[in-house]
C-alpha cells in the first residue's frame, strides 16, 4: 500500500492544477488533478505535502488544511491512502514542472476538465467545505465502480 499527498491550492476561485501530460506512462496522464506525491521514508504527511509543492511548482505553502483521507483500491494500481489537502497561504513563484503543465483554473471551470470520476466526489466535498472526512474510491481500469463516505456507500 502506498501513502500519498495531494493539495490544492487556491487563490480566490481559482485552484493551482497540474495538467499531467509530461510522462508517458503516467497513471494520471492528461488529466488535471493538484499538487502532491509519495511519501518518503520518515516523512509524515505534512513532509511530503510541503516538500512535493515545494519541488512541482516552487511554492512554499505558509497556510494548508488537512481535509480527509481517501483510500484507491484498484484493480490496477493496487491500494493508495491519499491525505487530502487545501493551502490558501504560499510565498514564492511558480516555476516550470517536469510532470506537467501548471495553471490557474478558475473552480467553476475545473468541473468541465479531464478528470478521476472520484476526484469530483472529493472536490464536492470541499467545496462544501465539508469536515473532515474518508473516502473510498474503487476502480476498474479508469472506471468508478465504488464509493462510499465515512463508511456508507454512496449512489454513483
Amino acid at each position: 500500500m502506498v501513502n500519498t499527498t495531494l493539495c490544492y491550492i487556491e487563490r480566490g476561485d481559482e485552484y493551482l492544477l497540474l495538467h499531467r501530460v509530461k510522462k508517458e506512462h503516467d497513471l494520471n496522464r492528461d488529466k488535471w488533478i493538484g499538487l502532491g506525491g509519495k511519501l518518503e521514508p520518515g516523512e509524515s504527511p505534512e513532509d511530503c505535502l510541503l516538500r512535493e509543492v515545494r519541488e512541482e511548482t516552487g511554492l512554499t505553502l505558509t497556510r494548508w488544511r488537512y481535509r480527509g483521507l481517501v483510500t484507491f483500491v484498484s484493480d490496477e494500481w493496487g491500494t493508495e491512502y491519499m491525505h487530502l489537502y487545501t493551502a490558501d497561504g504560499f510565498t514564492g513563484e511558480i516555476g516550470a514542472c517536469d510532470e506537467g503543465v501548471l495553471e490557474w483554473v478558475k473552480k467553476a471551470e475545473f468541473a468541465a476538465l479531464p478528470q478521476w470520476a472520484g476526484d469530483k466526489i472529493f472536490l464536492r466535498l470541499l467545496e462544501e467545505d465539508a469536515p473532515f472526512f474518508s473516502l473510498k474510491l474503487c476502480y476498474t481500469g479508469e472506471t468508478l465502480t465504488f464509493a462510499a463516505l465515512d463508511g456508507k456507500a454512496l449512489a454513483l
